[in-house]
């Protein structure tokens, strides 16, 4: 079991590496055990720095950087073990429009393996889906289910 246990942590760190700097347009990330000797035992430590600055605690980054630091640990894991789809509510909230694009982007190239369902309110996710599905309440106690599928959209148009 530890022997899986390692071997499944050196290659999503290796994926959560790769994928933070993408989401952060640079960077580096580490993943690293607290104690090496008792691995089934050990807590995870993150290490990350973001593009232009120094090293450093995920309590002292800021709630955008916590949350994109977060959305790259997902993905590496997805990226180990891919899911058939991943359900994310609001994933996007606390990122600012760079953070924003940047995410939506990757998962859009990424939603080849696994199809992601994103519960959103921010445009530029939205803009990457291929299908969006919207909840309206036109009278009281009745909601109605919107669907546009933007690739067929995007067929018609051109």
């Amino acid at each position: 079991m530890a022997e899986q246990f390692a071997k499944a942590f050196k290659e999503i760190g290796v994926h959560f590496q790769d994928i933070f700097s993408r989401l952060f347009g640079g960077g580096t990330a580490h993943l690293a055990l607290t104690d090496k000797e008792h691995i089934l035992e050990a807590g995870v430590e993150i290490y990350i720095r973001p593009p232009g600055k120094k090293q450093q605690s995920l309590t002292l980054l800021s709630g955008g950087e916590r949350a994109l630091t977060v959305i790259a640990l997902l993905l590496a894991f997805l990226a180990y073990h891919p899911a058939p789809f991943c359900l994310v509510d609001e994933v996007d909230a606390a990122l600012d429009e760079a953070n924003v694009e940047r995410m939506a982007r990757y998962l859009k190239n990424y939603s080849g393996a696994t199809q992601f369902i994103v519960i959103t309110h921010r445009r530029k996710t939205m803009e990457a889906a291929n299908t969006l599905l919207g909840v309206t309440m036109e009278e009281k106690g009745v909601s109605r289910l919107l669907t546009v599928k933007v690739d067929e959209l995007l067929k018609e148009g051109t």
